[in-house]
């Protein structure tokens, strides 16, 4: 949530499945509610800052991949694909993501809608339960929709396991 200067700023995440979060990017002091939550990952794909340090010891697992939120600089498939790669092998040992942009709307639900994908829902289905799920997420906006159906189309090829896409989609 942010507000005003003289508030401070909280983080503001939302339950897509029971094992991945998408939200804004967790502060120093965040890390507690983190780890409440069981989270294993924390992929940040914000490009204008850093990652705030876990402080605890050992820290959280995570992985940085910055990206752009930018129709003229789109995410590129290799971010999404290693994004993907890291998420699952958490998620196929029973853990749990979070992933994070600056304000959870556009790189953070790309990046999750990708996991989705890969996890056998089809675009329709990734951005509906997306949408569904957090308020603020837009999937829909042109340069991130393009994205996510790129990684469909490059992850059914990848594995040769088809995904259900709507007619929109054709």
């Amino acid at each position: 949530m942010y507000t005003h200067r003289s508030v401070v700023l909280q983080m503001d995440f939302s339950a897509i499945t029971d094992s991945l979060y998408v939200g804004t990017a967790p502060r120093s002091k965040d890390y507690d509610t983190l780890r409440e939550l069981g989270i294993e990952l924390v992929l940040n794909v914000r490009i204008d800052r850093w990652p705030y340090r876990d402080l605890h010891n050992p820290a959280l697992r995570s992985l940085w991949l910055p990206t752009f939120d930018s129709a003229f600089i789109p995410i590129p498939l290799a971010v999404l694909r290693r994004g993907v790669v890291a998420a699952l092998e958490v998620l196929e040992a029973g853990g749990k993501v979070y992933i994070h942009c600056t304000k959870g709307i556009h790189r953070s639900v790309a990046m999750a809608a990708a996991v989705l994908i890969a996890q056998g829902y089809s675009v329709d289905e990734a951005t509906q339960l997306l949408k569904s799920r957090r308020a603020v997420a837009d999937p829909d906006i042109w340069y991130i929709r393009r994205q996510i159906r790129r990684f469909a189309r490059y992850w059914e090829k990848r594995t040769g396991l088809g995904t259900i896409q709507s007619l929109s989609d054709s």
